[in-house]
């Protein structure tokens, strides 16, 4: 042993260094410990009620022991929190840093104008959402006056394969991207106008990128429409590394026809368009002289 790190004798007398793959190892141990508690805290953060360990043990598939372990830390963290009756739910923690990210986040404040520009010309409310994996996190909005209309959180999450916003996002994946995200869908029929099929999906997304903008006739809730446009900025081949989402009009069936969602398709692309400029100039990294 020297300065510290761990060394064996090879056969032909030589010593080799084993440091970097003890740290290489511990590395992908924490890495799989933390991935492991966020599925965790994941599955109650997304339950639409409390959930008992013998409901999360059954949804996630891991031992009693670490599952145990995982969720004592959440607990202890202010991540989750362990009612009277044992079941878990949220934790105040959570808002803390969900009401930080929103507040500090580039891409609500760049879009901001667009939408209050987009509200004043349509009267209805407007969306603003970015893709992750599969799915649609509202990021922002501006709420219509009427009376009646779209409930909508920032922070919600919708399937993007039958929202105006996720199928908008979903038409600019690059191709790579677009296949592994379509690998990982799963149809399920909210109203008798959603996707039930990849091959559906993709007849539409095509129609979207042709037309630039997309249609949510009733596919997600009925009785409730929209027309959305993408917006991209960045390495959109890494969701790391790039944005992609939509912006969009909503509002219910009855006030929104199908020819009115066409009517503003023009002016949603328009602000879609701007947003991404805009983004592409305040996102960008900040270069530095060289030392």
């Amino acid at each position: 042993m020297k300065d510290g790190r761990v060394a064996t004798s090879t056969r032909n007398g030589n010593t080799a260094d084993h440091s970097g793959d003890r740290v290489a190892q511990s590395a992908a141990s924490d890495t799989g410990t933390l991935g492991k508690a966020m599925a965790v805290l994941e599955l109650v953060v997304k339950a639409d009620i409390p959930l008992r360990f013998t409901d999360i043990h059954a949804l996630s598939g891991q031992p009693r022991g670490t599952l145990h372990r995982h969720l004592s830390h959440l607990v202890d963290e202010g991540l989750l929190f362990q009612r009277a009756d044992l079941a878990y739910e949220p934790g105040l923690r959570l808002l803390s840093f969900a009401h930080r990210a929103w507040s500090r986040n580039d891409l609500r404040r760049i879009a901001r104008p667009h939408l209050d520009r987009l509200h004043a010309e349509t009267g209805e409310t407007v969306h603003l959402g970015v893709l992750r994996n599969t799915e649609i996190v509202y990021l922002d909005k501006v709420e219509s006056r009427q009376t009646v209309r779209m409930e909508s959180q920032i922070g919600r999450v919708s399937p993007a394969y039958c929202t105006g916003l996720g199928k908008a996002a979903l038409s600019v994946l690059p191709p790579a991207r677009l296949e592994a995200s379509l690998a990982r869908i799963s149809y399920h029929p909210f109203t008798a106008n959603t996707h039930r099929s990849q091959t559906a999906l993709v007849a539409d997304l095509d129609r979207i990128r042709q037309r630039g903008y997309a249609i949510d006739a009733e596919e997600h809730e009925a009785e409730i429409r929209c027309v959305a446009a993408p917006v991209a900025t960045g390495d959109t081949v890494s969701e790391s590394r790039g944005i992609v989402g939509g912006i969009s009009v909503t509002g219910p069936a009855y006030r929104v026809t199908l020819c009115q969602l066409e009517a503003w398709s023009e002016r949603v692309r328009d602000a879609a368009n701007a947003i991404s400029r805009d983004a592409a100039v305040g996102l960008c990294p900040v270069s530095t002289p060289d030392a």
